[in-house]
């Protein structure tokens, strides 16, 4: 199974009735997080916030969107990397300071955190949680600049890593991204009104048009009349991350300029051609799994049946049984379809394997539910490196790619046969025309764009290792 989802923002001005269109557009990117959400809108220069722990929908009722008035607001749906699962890290953050009232929201994560945070409480900082974000909002309020827009401007020439921020300050809205671009952030047209959001998934909700994506590096300034643009800091090769494509977003999202079920597609048909072998169905792993196996059955040849259900209405938590149901984490969410898959040979499509605990369960449910053989395909390159731009991966010692053979890893999740996608393979699926440069691959390669202060990457020769059997994520 893949890595845990990020975060997505969305950002509306001027729009009526804003609060409510940011509760639909996190609604259409609720599954970048599930973990807290939070809208902070405007109405005649004051900012009105609301934020929880929970599902966009638990969180926002009549009530409480009637409590966020306005015509501009910015929204956030969370998964924790920085910070932790804790109710003072949910975003947006908010504070009353010396450019008055500035919100901001974040999807990324810092990779040089720590050394602000440590420079700022020397200062006389105090933060309120442990978060990356509530840190550039300290470096805004701190700065000498003689406006907002120039605090910002400090703020972004001092943080590294990655980052698409939402800013909504009492007269205006802006928009950035970090120089590599790592994370996406898309722009769009609502009317007289301009819309930021992770994905484009979004804007088909609220009825937005898609422009153009914020560029690595820009700053966007929205004001009543128009937006402005600038780019404070010098131009780099951009970086975006090649796992939007491969798992995160959508597929029925724009992302980096592509479309991402298309891009899926190709994965599964190259993956056919790199590795074919004689089965009697594709089956995915739900729903990341969907747009490659398809791939895989057009190039193949072999009938794509949807083996395997997934139940949509499993929450963040979960009562487990006193007495122990073994894989009942993995059970609660999948289920294969016994009549379909008895006595077949079976091409199994996932996205990923991260520590390959899971991927064992699904492999061991196929075959509890009568299939004769489980050949597993993973629409990616082997996963041997953490990542330190907003997905939170485990440690390198945790990933089983990285100290152990395909062979290896194979005979672990108890399959009939194992392949992996080339990352010259996908690179050729998301069209990399600079044969490489395009995308990061940090987690593939070990070549990181953004040097990690933190030591979450492992010395050269690792030992190989197998996984444990029970992990708390996997």
């Amino acid at each position: 199974m893949p890595f845990r989802d990020e975060c997505g923002v969305f950002g509306i001005s001027p729009a009526l009735e804003a609060s409510r269109q940011t509760y639909l557009g996190l609604y259409a990117l609720q599954h970048r997080g599930q973990e807290a959400a939070g809208i902070c809108s405007r109405h005649e220069g004051d900012l009105h916030l609301h934020k929880d722990q929970g599902y966009v929908a638990d969180i926002f009722g009549e009530t409480i969107l009637d409590s966020l008035p306005g015509d501009a607001a910015i929204g956030h749906t969370r998964y924790s990397t920085t910070g932790g699962n804790v109710a003072s890290a949910a975003h947006p953050f908010l504070i009353h300071g010396r450019f008055g009232q500035v919100a901001l929201c974040h999807n990324g994560n810092l990779t040089n955190t720590e050394r602000l945070r440590t420079k700022l409480i020397e200062e006389g900082h105090t933060f309120t949680s442990p978060s990356d974000s509530e840190v550039i909002l300290a470096l805004i309020n701190r700065s000498q600049a003689d406006s907002v827009e120039g605090a910002v401007v400090d703020a972004l020439r001092q943080i590294e890593g990655a980052f698409s921020l939402l800013i909504l300050t009492e007269d205006a809205l802006m928009a950035t991204r970090d120089p590599h671009g790592f994370r996406p952030l898309a722009m769009g047209a609502l009317g007289e009104g301009v819309v930021f959001a992770s994905e484009t998934c979004a804007f088909d909700l609220v009825g937005a048009e898609y422009t153009r994506d914020v560029e690595p590096g820009e700053l966007v300034i929205c004001r009543k009349g128009g937006c402005s643009s600038e780019f404070p800091r010098p131009k780099v090769q951009g970086k975006p991350c090649v796992f939007e494509h491969v798992y995160f977003a959508r597929p029925d999202s724009l992302v980096y300029g592509r479309t991402v079920a298309a891009t899926r597609r190709a994965m599964g048909r190259l993956l056919a051609k790199r590795h074919a072998v004689e089965a009697d169905m594709v089956v995915p792993v739900p729903d990341s799994g969907v747009a490659a196996a398809l791939g895989y059955a057009e190039e193949s040849g072999i009938p794509f049946e949807f083996g395997m259900i997934r139940n949509h209405y499993v929450g963040r938590t979960f009562i487990e049984p006193k007495q122990s149901i073994r894989s009942f984490g993995v059970k609660v969410k999948l289920n294969p379809i016994r009549s379909l898959v008895k006595g077949k040979r079976v091409v199994l499509v996932d996205d990923s394997i991260v520590r390959g605990t899971t991927s064992k369960k699904i492999v061991q449910m196929m075959k509890d539910a009568g299939a004769k053989e489980v050949h597993l395909r993973i629409s990616s390159p082997p996963t041997t490196h953490s990542c330190f731009y907003g997905i939170d991966t485990p440690s390198r010692e945790q990933l089983i790619a990285s100290g152990n053979t395909t062979e290896a890893i194979r005979a672990f999740v108890g399959a009939d046969s194992l392949g992996y996608l080339t990352l010259d393979d996908l690179q050729e699926a998301v069209q990399d025309d600079l044969k490489g440069e395009g995308f990061c691959y940090a987690c593939f390669t070990g070549e990181y764009p953004v040097e990690p202060e933190t030591a979450k990457v492992a010395a050269p020769g690792l030992a190989p290792f197998l996984a444990p059997s029970e992990p708390q994520n996997a």
